[in-house]
């Protein structure tokens, strides 16, 4: 017998572009929460006590648009696209289980791209060797180990920036786990895309502002907004737990980072607004750079979130 294939929905975009509106405008037009399965794809969404500086949907809109996959972490844990690609499938299948049609939606690139195409069988990660990696990362610095890395894994190199801690130190820690590079890995062990683990058929739209100066100005309004609304007081109740650090994944997100140097008196208030800015943009170029090179979007659009989401219904 032949497993019959659904439709799942996948909403990408830069930050700030409207994606979550496009995404809850498509559950409506599908019939609401009882027909259609919001899931986030978003590395800082996931980390509870962090609403204000990640624009999180707020608790009604939750209510009314409950989303799986936020706030499954405490900000102290890490997250990985290993974890996501894991969640994502089960949650997908739970949701055609009960007949709704899932709905992707979210920024973090990385994530989405490992959903769609596969992720290897990586070992899990090893505190003590991590522990010993950011040693060595103090001790000698990023460069030395990027280029430690290049005589490693040449091809993983070329894709990890130097200033990318997190996925730097990962690949080194895979090599010193197993023995092997983790562009090999990749090769030999990957797990299969989306559409060859799950009985399912991707449909992908990209939400792209025409004028990168819209997109700019919404990035700009938006963290007024998360100014006005206590973002500054979340990230100091957030200090002031203990158990966390700068150097943890939640704390890199964009506008937390710099919102911690700002509390502990390393810069001033313009600047710290600056900085959380210009990083934002950054961000946004960067999700922008990935969906150029994305392969098949079905659907580009900068209209209106429900004019979006009528396009994408009828690619379903």
């Amino acid at each position: 017998m032949v497993e019959s294939v659904s439709s799942v929905a996948v909403v990408i975009g830069p930050t700030a572009a409207g994606k979550t509106a496009a995404a809850m405008a498509l559950q409506d037009l599908l019939g609401g929460p009882d027909k259609a399965q919001l899931i986030s794809a978003d590395s800082a969404l996931v980390y509870r006590g962090m609403d204000i500086g990640t624009a999180k949907p707020s608790a009604s809109e939750l209510q009314q648009y409950p989303h799986q996959l936020i706030d499954i972490r405490d900000p102290s844990e890490p997250y990985s696209a290993a974890d996501f690609v894991r969640d994502a499938d089960a949650v997908i299948h739970t949701a055609l289980q009960q007949g709704k049609t899932p709905i992707i939606v979210g920024g973090t690139m990385l994530y989405v791209q490992r959903f769609v195409r596969g992720i290897a069988e990586l070992p899990s990660a090893d505190p003590a060797l991590r522990e010993h990696l950011q040693q060595q990362l103090q001790q000698h610095g990023a460069l030395a180990m990027h280029q430690r890395l290049v005589q490693l894994d040449a091809a993983a190199a070329a894709k990890i920036h130097p200033n990318n801690h997190q996925r730097l130190l990962r690949a080194l820690e895979v090599i010193e786990a197993t023995g092997k590079s983790m562009s090999s890995q990749w090769q030999n062990a990957n797990s299969g895309g989306a559409e060859q683990r799950l009985p399912i058929k991707l449909v992908t739209a990209a939400v792209v502002p025409e004028q990168r100066e819209v997109l700019h100005a919404q990035i700009a309004t938006r963290f007024d907004a998360m100014l006005r609304s206590g973002f500054v007081a979340e990230v100091e109740r957030l200090m002031q737990r203990g158990d966390l650090h700068p150097d943890l994944p939640a704390m890199r997100a964009v506008g937390y980072r710099q919102a911690w140097q700002f509390l502990r008196g390393d810069v001033s208030h313009a600047d710290f607004i600056d900085q959380a800015l210009a990083a934002t943009r950054q961000l946004a170029k960067r999700q922008l750079t990935w969906l150029r090179r994305w392969p098949g979007i079905d659907v580009q659009s900068s209209a209106n979130p429900g004019s979006l989401a009528q396009q994408i219904l009828q690619k379903l």
